[in-house]
Protein backbone atom coordinates (compact mmCIF):
# COMPACT_ATOMS: atom_id res chain seq x y z
CA UNK A 1 0.00 0.00 0.00
CA UNK A 2 1.74 3.17 -1.18
CA UNK A 3 0.79 6.39 0.60
CA UNK A 4 1.12 9.56 -1.42
CA UNK A 5 0.23 12.99 -0.17
CA UNK A 6 -3.31 13.71 -1.40
CA UNK A 7 -3.29 10.70 -3.66
CA UNK A 8 -5.70 9.14 -1.15
CA UNK A 9 -4.07 5.78 -0.81
CA UNK A 10 -4.17 5.84 2.97
CA UNK A 11 -7.73 5.44 4.24
CA UNK A 12 -9.24 7.07 7.26
CA UNK A 13 -6.56 9.71 7.85
CA UNK A 14 -6.22 13.38 7.11
CA UNK A 15 -3.44 14.13 4.63
CA UNK A 16 -2.40 17.73 4.22
CA UNK A 17 -1.45 20.16 1.48
CA UNK A 18 1.86 21.93 1.21
CA UNK A 19 1.25 25.64 1.67
CA UNK A 20 3.44 27.76 -0.57
CA UNK A 21 2.61 31.10 1.03
CA UNK A 22 5.20 32.55 3.45
CA UNK A 23 4.90 31.17 6.98
CA UNK A 24 6.05 32.28 10.37
CA UNK A 25 9.21 30.56 11.51
CA UNK A 26 8.52 27.92 14.15
CA UNK A 27 10.57 28.43 17.28
CA UNK A 28 11.27 24.94 18.62
CA UNK A 29 10.35 23.88 22.12
CA UNK A 30 13.60 22.73 23.74
CA UNK A 31 14.54 20.48 20.83
CA UNK A 32 14.39 20.79 17.10
CA UNK A 33 14.93 17.90 14.75
CA UNK A 34 18.67 17.65 14.19
CA UNK A 35 20.32 15.70 11.36
CA UNK A 36 21.16 12.87 13.77
CA UNK A 37 17.68 12.77 15.35
CA UNK A 38 16.10 9.29 15.26
CA UNK A 39 12.87 10.98 14.13
CA UNK A 40 14.30 12.95 11.22
CA UNK A 41 12.80 12.49 7.75
CA UNK A 42 15.83 11.56 5.68
CA UNK A 43 14.40 11.90 2.18
CA UNK A 44 13.97 14.84 -0.17
CA UNK A 45 11.11 17.23 0.59
CA UNK A 46 10.93 18.55 -2.98
CA UNK A 47 9.88 15.57 -5.08
CA UNK A 48 7.90 16.38 -8.24
CA UNK A 49 4.19 16.79 -7.66
CA UNK A 50 4.36 17.93 -4.03
CA UNK A 51 4.76 21.68 -4.50
CA UNK A 52 1.07 22.64 -4.66
CA UNK A 53 -1.09 19.61 -3.99
CA UNK A 54 -4.30 21.55 -3.47
CA UNK A 55 -4.02 22.99 -6.96
CA UNK A 56 -3.43 19.47 -8.24
CA UNK A 57 -6.56 18.29 -6.46
CA UNK A 58 -8.59 21.12 -7.93
CA UNK A 59 -7.39 20.11 -11.38
CA UNK A 60 -8.32 16.49 -10.67
CA UNK A 61 -11.81 17.50 -9.57
CA UNK A 62 -12.28 19.68 -12.66
CA UNK A 63 -11.12 16.81 -14.90
CA UNK A 64 -13.64 14.33 -13.49
CA UNK A 65 -16.42 16.91 -13.41
CA UNK A 66 -15.88 17.31 -17.15
CA UNK A 67 -15.89 13.55 -17.63
CA UNK A 68 -19.16 13.25 -15.70
CA UNK A 69 -20.78 16.01 -17.74
CA UNK A 70 -19.76 14.15 -20.90
CA UNK A 71 -20.99 10.77 -19.58
CA UNK A 72 -23.51 11.40 -16.76
CA UNK A 73 -24.29 7.70 -16.36
CA UNK A 74 -20.70 6.51 -15.98
CA UNK A 75 -20.42 4.89 -12.57
CA UNK A 76 -16.63 4.72 -12.79
CA UNK A 77 -16.26 8.44 -13.50
CA UNK A 78 -18.64 9.28 -10.66
CA UNK A 79 -16.62 7.11 -8.28
CA UNK A 80 -13.41 8.84 -9.34
CA UNK A 81 -15.06 12.23 -8.78
CA UNK A 82 -16.31 11.12 -5.35
CA UNK A 83 -12.79 10.04 -4.41
CA UNK A 84 -11.39 13.39 -5.54
CA UNK A 85 -13.96 15.24 -3.43
CA UNK A 86 -13.04 13.07 -0.47
CA UNK A 87 -9.35 13.84 -0.89
CA UNK A 88 -10.17 17.55 -0.91
CA UNK A 89 -12.23 17.21 2.28
CA UNK A 90 -9.25 15.65 4.02
CA UNK A 91 -6.88 18.24 2.59
CA UNK A 92 -8.93 21.22 3.77
CA UNK A 93 -10.93 19.95 6.74
CA UNK A 94 -14.06 21.43 5.16
CA UNK A 95 -17.14 19.22 5.53
CA UNK A 96 -18.88 20.44 2.36
CA UNK A 97 -16.51 18.27 0.32
CA UNK A 98 -17.74 15.22 2.23
CA UNK A 99 -21.28 16.02 1.14
CA UNK A 100 -20.23 16.31 -2.49
CA UNK A 101 -18.32 13.02 -2.19
CA UNK A 102 -21.38 11.31 -0.73
CA UNK A 103 -23.65 12.60 -3.49
CA UNK A 104 -21.27 11.48 -6.23
CA UNK A 105 -20.79 8.05 -4.63
CA UNK A 106 -24.53 7.48 -4.33
CA UNK A 107 -25.02 8.50 -7.98
CA UNK A 108 -22.24 6.12 -8.95
CA UNK A 109 -23.88 3.20 -7.14
CA UNK A 110 -27.22 3.96 -8.75
CA UNK A 111 -25.59 3.49 -12.18
CA UNK A 112 -23.10 0.79 -11.17
CA UNK A 113 -24.54 -1.15 -8.21
CA UNK A 114 -22.20 -4.15 -8.49
CA UNK A 115 -18.41 -4.42 -8.20
CA UNK A 116 -18.18 -0.78 -7.20
CA UNK A 117 -16.12 -1.05 -4.02
CA UNK A 118 -14.60 2.39 -4.54
CA UNK A 119 -17.96 4.13 -4.15
CA UNK A 120 -18.85 1.99 -1.12
CA UNK A 121 -15.58 2.95 0.57
CA UNK A 122 -16.27 6.64 -0.06
CA UNK A 123 -19.60 6.23 1.72
CA UNK A 124 -17.84 4.39 4.56
CA UNK A 125 -15.45 7.28 5.05
CA UNK A 126 -18.23 9.83 4.95
CA UNK A 127 -20.09 7.77 7.57
CA UNK A 128 -16.98 7.74 9.72
CA UNK A 129 -16.64 11.52 9.40
CA UNK A 130 -20.24 11.77 10.64
CA UNK A 131 -19.35 9.52 13.60
CA UNK A 132 -21.73 6.92 12.20
CA UNK A 133 -19.22 4.20 13.01
CA UNK A 134 -21.72 1.37 12.74
CA UNK A 135 -22.40 2.28 9.11
CA UNK A 136 -18.69 2.71 8.40
CA UNK A 137 -18.01 -0.78 9.77
CA UNK A 138 -20.93 -2.32 7.90
CA UNK A 139 -19.87 -0.80 4.58
CA UNK A 140 -16.23 -1.80 5.07
CA UNK A 141 -17.24 -5.37 5.87
CA UNK A 142 -19.35 -5.37 2.72
CA UNK A 143 -16.21 -4.59 0.70
CA UNK A 144 -14.20 -7.22 2.57
CA UNK A 145 -16.68 -9.92 1.58
CA UNK A 146 -15.42 -9.69 -2.00
CA UNK A 147 -11.94 -8.30 -1.24
CA UNK A 148 -10.85 -9.84 2.10
CA UNK A 149 -7.55 -7.93 2.26
CA UNK A 150 -8.69 -4.52 0.99
CA UNK A 151 -6.36 -2.01 2.69
CA UNK A 152 -8.87 0.81 2.77
CA UNK A 153 -11.65 -1.27 4.32
CA UNK A 154 -9.34 -2.75 6.96
CA UNK A 155 -8.05 0.70 7.94
CA UNK A 156 -11.60 1.97 8.39
CA UNK A 157 -12.30 -1.02 10.61
CA UNK A 158 -9.31 -0.10 12.76
CA UNK A 159 -10.30 3.51 13.34
CA UNK A 160 -14.05 2.90 13.62
CA UNK A 161 -13.59 0.09 16.14
CA UNK A 162 -11.17 2.26 18.11
CA UNK A 163 -13.91 4.90 18.31
CA UNK A 164 -16.54 2.42 19.48
CA UNK A 165 -14.24 0.91 22.10
CA UNK A 166 -14.05 -2.47 20.40
CA UNK A 167 -10.30 -2.78 20.79
CA UNK A 168 -10.24 -6.50 20.01
CA UNK A 169 -11.76 -5.91 16.57
CA UNK A 170 -9.50 -2.92 16.00
CA UNK A 171 -6.44 -5.01 16.87
CA UNK A 172 -7.56 -7.82 14.55
CA UNK A 173 -7.93 -5.42 11.62
CA UNK A 174 -4.63 -3.65 12.39
CA UNK A 175 -2.77 -6.95 12.61
CA UNK A 176 -4.28 -8.04 9.30
CA UNK A 177 -2.98 -4.86 7.68
CA UNK A 178 0.52 -5.29 9.07
CA UNK A 179 0.62 -9.00 8.24
CA UNK A 180 -0.32 -8.19 4.66
CA UNK A 181 2.36 -5.53 4.29
CA UNK A 182 4.09 -3.65 7.16
CA UNK A 183 3.98 -0.15 5.69
CA UNK A 184 4.42 2.98 7.76
CA UNK A 185 0.71 3.74 7.70
CA UNK A 186 -0.31 0.22 8.71
CA UNK A 187 2.23 0.09 11.53
CA UNK A 188 1.09 3.48 12.82
CA UNK A 189 -2.49 2.23 13.01
CA UNK A 190 -1.29 -0.83 14.88
CA UNK A 191 0.62 1.41 17.30
CA UNK A 192 -2.52 3.46 17.98
CA UNK A 193 -4.41 0.30 18.90
CA UNK A 194 -1.60 -0.68 21.27
CA UNK A 195 -1.77 2.78 22.88
CA UNK A 196 -5.53 2.37 23.41
CA UNK A 197 -4.88 -1.02 25.01
CA UNK A 198 -2.31 0.47 27.40
CA UNK A 199 0.61 -1.47 25.91
CA UNK A 200 3.04 1.45 25.99
CA UNK A 201 6.33 -0.35 25.33
CA UNK A 202 4.90 -2.31 22.43
CA UNK A 203 3.40 0.91 21.05
CA UNK A 204 6.78 2.71 21.19
CA UNK A 205 8.47 -0.16 19.38
CA UNK A 206 5.75 -0.18 16.71
CA UNK A 207 5.91 3.60 16.20
CA UNK A 208 9.67 3.29 15.71
CA UNK A 209 9.16 0.45 13.25
CA UNK A 210 6.70 2.65 11.38
CA UNK A 211 9.31 5.41 11.04
CA UNK A 212 11.92 2.88 9.97
CA UNK A 213 9.73 1.75 7.06
CA UNK A 214 8.88 5.19 5.62
CA UNK A 215 9.59 5.79 1.95
CA UNK A 216 10.37 8.93 -0.07
CA UNK A 217 7.39 10.97 -1.21
CA UNK A 218 4.98 9.74 1.46
CA UNK A 219 4.98 13.13 3.15
CA UNK A 220 1.45 13.00 4.54
CA UNK A 221 1.92 9.71 6.34
CA UNK A 222 5.42 10.65 7.52
CA UNK A 223 4.13 13.84 9.14
CA UNK A 224 1.05 12.15 10.62
CA UNK A 225 3.05 9.32 12.19
CA UNK A 226 5.28 11.84 13.95
CA UNK A 227 2.32 13.83 15.28
CA UNK A 228 0.56 10.84 16.83
CA UNK A 229 3.87 9.51 18.18
CA UNK A 230 4.55 12.97 19.61
CA UNK A 231 1.11 13.01 21.20
CA UNK A 232 1.92 9.70 22.88
CA UNK A 233 5.06 11.19 24.47
CA UNK A 234 3.24 14.45 25.23
CA UNK A 235 0.65 12.59 27.31
CA UNK A 236 3.44 10.97 29.28
CA UNK A 237 5.23 14.17 30.20
CA UNK A 238 8.13 13.68 27.76
CA UNK A 239 7.88 17.17 26.28
CA UNK A 240 11.25 17.29 24.53
CA UNK A 241 10.53 14.15 22.55
CA UNK A 242 7.05 15.40 21.71
CA UNK A 243 8.37 18.78 20.55
CA UNK A 244 11.03 17.11 18.42
CA UNK A 245 8.42 15.01 16.64
CA UNK A 246 5.98 17.90 16.16
CA UNK A 247 8.69 20.14 14.75
CA UNK A 248 9.88 17.46 12.36
CA UNK A 249 6.31 17.01 11.13
CA UNK A 250 6.25 20.75 10.41
CA UNK A 251 9.54 20.53 8.56
CA UNK A 252 8.02 17.82 6.38
CA UNK A 253 4.74 19.71 5.81
CA UNK A 254 4.85 23.39 6.76
CA UNK A 255 1.67 24.56 8.51
CA UNK A 256 0.49 21.00 9.08
CA UNK A 257 -2.60 21.70 11.24
CA UNK A 258 -2.33 18.75 13.63
CA UNK A 259 1.32 19.51 14.38
CA UNK A 260 0.60 23.21 14.92
CA UNK A 261 -2.30 22.49 17.27
CA UNK A 262 -0.38 20.05 19.44
CA UNK A 263 2.74 22.21 19.47
CA UNK A 264 0.63 25.21 20.50
CA UNK A 265 -0.90 23.23 23.38
CA UNK A 266 2.57 22.16 24.44
CA UNK A 267 3.79 25.76 24.34
CA UNK A 268 0.83 26.78 26.48
CA UNK A 269 1.64 24.14 29.09
CA UNK A 270 5.21 25.42 29.21
CA UNK A 271 4.10 29.04 29.63
CA UNK A 272 5.29 30.13 26.17
CA UNK A 273 2.11 32.08 25.50
CA UNK A 274 3.40 34.28 22.68
CA UNK A 275 4.66 31.24 20.83
CA UNK A 276 1.37 29.40 21.38
CA UNK A 277 -0.56 32.36 19.98
CA UNK A 278 1.62 32.54 16.86
CA UNK A 279 1.24 28.80 16.31
CA UNK A 280 -2.53 28.98 16.55
CA UNK A 281 -2.49 31.86 14.08
CA UNK A 282 -0.89 29.60 11.48
CA UNK A 283 -3.52 26.87 11.62
CA UNK A 284 -6.18 28.76 9.69
CA UNK A 285 -4.92 30.55 6.55
CA UNK A 286 -6.12 34.07 5.82
CA UNK A 287 -7.60 32.81 2.56
CA UNK A 288 -9.97 30.45 4.37
CA UNK A 289 -13.57 30.98 3.32
CA UNK A 290 -15.27 27.96 4.93
CA UNK A 291 -15.29 26.56 8.44
CA UNK A 292 -13.03 23.60 9.11
CA UNK A 293 -12.74 20.88 11.72
CA UNK A 294 -9.91 22.86 13.34
CA UNK A 295 -11.73 26.13 14.03
CA UNK A 296 -13.17 25.24 17.42
CA UNK A 297 -9.85 23.82 18.65
CA UNK A 298 -8.04 27.02 17.68
CA UNK A 299 -10.62 29.21 19.42
CA UNK A 300 -10.53 27.14 22.60
CA UNK A 301 -6.76 26.94 22.58
CA UNK A 302 -6.41 30.70 22.22
CA UNK A 303 -8.98 31.16 24.98
CA UNK A 304 -6.87 28.99 27.32
CA UNK A 305 -3.83 31.15 26.57
CA UNK A 306 -5.77 34.28 27.47
CA UNK A 307 -7.20 32.71 30.63
CA UNK A 308 -3.72 31.81 31.84
CA UNK A 309 -2.65 35.41 31.24
CA UNK A 310 -5.56 36.71 33.31
CA UNK A 311 -7.40 38.14 30.28
CA UNK A 312 -10.75 36.71 31.28
CA UNK A 313 -13.03 38.88 29.17
CA UNK A 314 -11.11 38.27 25.95
CA UNK A 315 -10.99 34.55 26.71
CA UNK A 316 -14.74 34.45 27.24
CA UNK A 317 -15.31 36.12 23.87
CA UNK A 318 -13.37 33.35 22.12
CA UNK A 319 -15.14 30.62 24.10
CA UNK A 320 -18.47 32.11 23.11
CA UNK A 321 -17.37 32.01 19.47
CA UNK A 322 -16.26 28.40 19.87
CA UNK A 323 -19.57 27.45 21.47
CA UNK A 324 -21.52 29.16 18.69
CA UNK A 325 -19.48 27.35 16.06
CA UNK A 326 -19.90 23.97 17.75
CA UNK A 327 -23.65 24.53 18.05
CA UNK A 328 -23.87 25.31 14.35
CA UNK A 329 -21.90 22.16 13.53
CA UNK A 330 -24.04 20.03 15.83
CA UNK A 331 -27.36 21.35 14.53
CA UNK A 332 -29.17 18.39 13.09
CA UNK A 333 -26.41 15.97 14.14
CA UNK A 334 -28.80 13.06 14.23
CA UNK A 335 -29.73 13.88 10.64
CA UNK A 336 -26.17 13.43 9.47
CA UNK A 337 -24.20 16.58 10.15
CA UNK A 338 -20.48 16.60 10.87
CA UNK A 339 -20.71 18.09 14.34
CA UNK A 340 -18.45 17.66 17.35
CA UNK A 341 -20.95 16.74 20.04
CA UNK A 342 -18.35 15.60 22.59
CA UNK A 343 -16.34 18.79 22.18
CA UNK A 344 -19.45 20.92 22.76
CA UNK A 345 -20.21 18.91 25.90
CA UNK A 346 -16.70 19.50 27.22
CA UNK A 347 -16.93 23.21 26.61
CA UNK A 348 -20.28 23.33 28.44
CA UNK A 349 -18.85 21.35 31.37
CA UNK A 350 -16.00 23.84 31.68
CA UNK A 351 -18.56 26.62 32.11
CA UNK A 352 -19.87 24.70 35.15
CA UNK A 353 -23.38 26.16 35.23
CA UNK A 354 -26.34 23.89 36.09
CA UNK A 355 -28.13 24.51 32.80
CA UNK A 356 -24.94 23.88 30.80
CA UNK A 357 -24.18 20.73 32.77
CA UNK A 358 -27.65 19.37 32.05
CA UNK A 359 -27.19 19.99 28.33
CA UNK A 360 -23.73 18.44 28.38
CA UNK A 361 -25.12 15.30 30.02
CA UNK A 362 -27.85 15.06 27.40
CA UNK A 363 -25.26 15.40 24.63
CA UNK A 364 -23.06 12.70 26.10
CA UNK A 365 -25.94 10.31 26.72
CA UNK A 366 -26.59 10.55 22.97
CA UNK A 367 -22.90 10.35 22.01
CA UNK A 368 -22.24 7.22 24.06
CA UNK A 369 -24.69 5.33 21.86
CA UNK A 370 -22.35 5.70 18.87
CA UNK A 371 -18.90 6.12 20.42
CA UNK A 372 -17.44 4.32 23.45
CA UNK A 373 -13.73 5.05 23.45
CA UNK A 374 -11.97 6.01 26.68
CA UNK A 375 -12.28 9.77 26.07
CA UNK A 376 -16.03 9.57 25.44
CA UNK A 377 -16.63 7.45 28.54
CA UNK A 378 -14.51 9.88 30.55
CA UNK A 379 -16.52 12.87 29.33
CA UNK A 380 -19.80 11.13 30.18
CA UNK A 381 -18.42 10.36 33.65
CA UNK A 382 -17.51 14.04 34.02
CA UNK A 383 -21.05 15.11 33.07
CA UNK A 384 -22.58 12.61 35.50
CA UNK A 385 -20.25 13.73 38.27
CA UNK A 386 -21.14 17.38 37.73
CA UNK A 387 -24.80 16.36 37.86
CA UNK A 388 -24.25 14.80 41.31
CA UNK A 389 -24.79 11.27 40.02
CA UNK A 390 -21.63 9.85 41.55
CA UNK A 391 -22.34 6.07 41.35
CA UNK A 392 -23.19 6.37 37.64
CA UNK A 393 -20.10 8.48 37.09
CA UNK A 394 -17.99 5.78 38.72
CA UNK A 395 -19.57 3.14 36.48
CA UNK A 396 -18.63 5.06 33.35
CA UNK A 397 -15.09 5.91 34.46
CA UNK A 398 -14.55 2.27 35.33
CA UNK A 399 -15.66 1.34 31.82
CA UNK A 400 -13.05 3.76 30.48
CA UNK A 401 -10.35 2.28 32.69
CA UNK A 402 -11.25 -1.27 31.70
CA UNK A 403 -10.27 -0.51 28.11
CA UNK A 404 -6.70 -0.28 29.35
CA UNK A 405 -5.91 3.18 28.00
CA UNK A 406 -3.27 4.90 30.13
CA UNK A 407 -4.33 8.54 30.36
CA UNK A 408 -3.47 10.81 33.29
CA UNK A 409 -6.67 12.83 32.87
CA UNK A 410 -8.83 9.69 33.12
CA UNK A 411 -6.97 8.44 36.20
CA UNK A 412 -7.30 11.89 37.76
CA UNK A 413 -11.05 11.97 37.09
CA UNK A 414 -11.39 8.48 38.58
CA UNK A 415 -9.69 9.79 41.72
CA UNK A 416 -12.08 12.74 42.03
CA UNK A 417 -15.09 10.43 41.67
CA UNK A 418 -13.69 7.95 44.20
CA UNK A 419 -13.12 10.77 46.69
CA UNK A 420 -16.70 12.01 46.23
CA UNK A 421 -17.90 8.50 47.08
CA UNK A 422 -15.75 8.45 50.21
CA UNK A 423 -13.14 6.02 48.88
CA UNK A 424 -10.07 7.96 50.02
CA UNK A 425 -7.49 5.21 49.49
CA UNK A 426 -8.81 4.44 46.03
CA UNK A 427 -8.69 8.14 45.19
CA UNK A 428 -5.06 8.31 46.31
CA UNK A 429 -4.21 5.27 44.20
CA UNK A 430 -5.71 6.87 41.10
CA UNK A 431 -3.85 10.11 41.74
CA UNK A 432 -0.60 8.14 41.93
CA UNK A 433 -1.45 6.40 38.67
CA UNK A 434 -2.07 9.77 37.00
CA UNK A 435 1.34 10.99 38.16
CA UNK A 436 3.03 7.77 37.04
CA UNK A 437 1.67 8.23 33.51
CA UNK A 438 2.45 11.95 33.32
CA UNK A 439 4.52 13.43 36.17
CA UNK A 440 3.84 16.90 34.75
CA UNK A 441 0.05 16.59 35.00
CA UNK A 442 -0.45 19.65 37.21
CA UNK A 443 -3.22 22.24 37.57
CA UNK A 444 -2.22 24.01 34.33
CA UNK A 445 -2.20 20.73 32.43
CA UNK A 446 -5.68 19.94 33.75
CA UNK A 447 -6.91 23.37 32.67
CA UNK A 448 -5.80 23.03 29.07
CA UNK A 449 -6.60 19.33 28.63
CA UNK A 450 -9.70 18.29 26.75
CA UNK A 451 -9.41 20.67 23.80
CA UNK A 452 -10.80 18.02 21.49
CA UNK A 453 -7.57 17.29 19.63
CA UNK A 454 -7.57 13.51 20.09
CA UNK A 455 -9.56 12.52 17.02
CA UNK A 456 -8.98 15.32 14.54
CA UNK A 457 -6.62 13.06 12.67
CA UNK A 458 -9.01 10.14 12.31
Amino acid sequence: MQIQLFHYKFPGKILWVLITAPILFIIPLHLNSQPNSPYRYNFSLSLPGTENSRATLQQEIAFYQTKVRQSPDSGLNLTALAQAYLKMSKATGESNWYLLAEQAANRSLSHLPFHNQGAILVLARVAQARHDFAAAIRLSEQVLQSQPTNDHALAILVTSNLATGNLTAARTAADALVNKIPTQGNLTLQALVLVAQGQDQAAIATFKNALATEEPGELGTSAWTRVVFGQFYDKRGQRDLAASLYNEALRIIPRYPLALLHLAELATRQGNYQQAESLYAQVLPNSQTSSTIFDHAVLRGRAKVLQLQGKTAAAQTLLTQAESLLRQENAGHTNGSFGHRRELARLLLEKNRPEDTAEALSLMQAEIKIRRDAQTLDTLAWALFRSGRFPEAQQQIQAALQLGTRDAAIFYRAGIIAKALGNQQQALNYEKLAQSVDPTFNAKARLISGLGLENLGI
